[in-house]
């Protein structure tokens, strides 16, 4: 079986390249990181926490670890069986919090099943949660106040401020509420002076609701979900889903929540799957970490 990354060229729609921006945010956090490291005599540092042997997440943890390292970033990291108990898991981050050496705290996701991810999120430093996923963290971007944000959310915002410059006013539509993008990413928008809907499930007209949307941002999980009539012709199109599928021969592929051929001929800028969001994850969990030993070391 072979696995393949594929999207067609857009007829109109501009191609928003994640990958890029990306890169050019490490080249950022390097910068800032060697000046870091200059004025405190260390790296930033950043664990990285995985428990148990699922394959993409190992793969996930290797391309942060390498990028990291490539960005300036300490990194330290932790592979644990799967048969680690909360109690052991819980003991490893209270020694990570007490490390001076990190400034940032990854616990991969999804945890094995008998570990309880929300004890295990507020055990994390607030001040570490480099993912943003602390109460703490997201009360304060609730409050429109300082802190640690959600990696992918921020990554899209940085997308649509770097295409779009000024954001106010603008109406936003998130399909998807979870608590790792469609929550914050919402909030993330109306700081940003946006006019917010958030769309799921239970949401009646759909389509109707997405089309009133000069940014529509799409994480659901749901191959295709959005065709070209939920599309306000011009909109800008953030497309978070990774899905893969594979087709009758066998063949896999890499598809995003948005129908990517349809949606090219109406939106006016729009993210492939892969190279959009994707990359942009990992290089806002480098800010992030980079955000983190600078507020350690001004609260130190």
């Amino acid at each position: 079986m072979s696995e393949r990354a594929e999207h067609p060229t857009p007829s109109s729609a501009a191609l928003i390249d994640g990958k890029a921006f990306a890169a050019r945010v490490r080249e950022e956090v390097k910068t800032m990181a060697q000046d870091f490291a200059a004025s405190h005599g260390r790296q930033p540092g950043l664990a990285v926490v995985l428990v148990g042997s699922d394959a993409a997440s190992q793969v996930y943890v290797r391309t942060k670890v390498r990028q990291a390292g490539e960005a300036g970033i300490a990194s330290f990291p932790h592979l644990l069986d799967a048969d680690t108990t909360q109690a052991q898991l819980l003991a490893l981050i209270e020694s990570l919090n007490a490390d001076d050496r990190v400034d940032g705290i990854l616990v991969q996701l999804p945890l094995p099943a008998g570990l309880d991810e929300s004890a295990v999120i507020e055990a994390i430093d607030p001040g570490k949660d480099v993912d943003g996923f602390h109460p703490i963290n997201v009360g304060r971007l609730s409050a429109g106040q300082p802190s640690l944000v959600p990696c992918t959310p921020l990554g899209c915002l940085l997308l649509l401020q770097d295409r779009l410059g000024d954001l106010s006013g603008l109406k936003a539509v998130v399909v998807g509420r979870s608590n790792i993008v469609g929550k914050p990413m919402g909030q993330l928008l109306l700081n940003a002076n946006c006019t917010v809907t958030t769309v799921h499930s239970r949401s009646r007209n759909l389509a109707e609701e997405c089309r009133q949307a000069d940014i529509l941002v799409v994480a659901v999980g749901r191959p295709g979900i959005i065709g070209a009539d939920y599309i306000k012709p011009g909109a800008t199109v953030l497309d978070v889903g990774i899905n893969r599928v594979v087709d009758d021969a066998g063949n896999a592929r890499l598809v995003g929540d948005v129908d990517f051929a349809a949606a090219s001929q109406v939106a006016g800028a729009l993210t492939p799957v892969p190279g959009g969001i994707g990359p942009m994850t990992v290089a806002c969990l480098l800010r992030n970490t980079l955000t983190a030993a600078r507020l350690r070391s001004q609260a130190g």
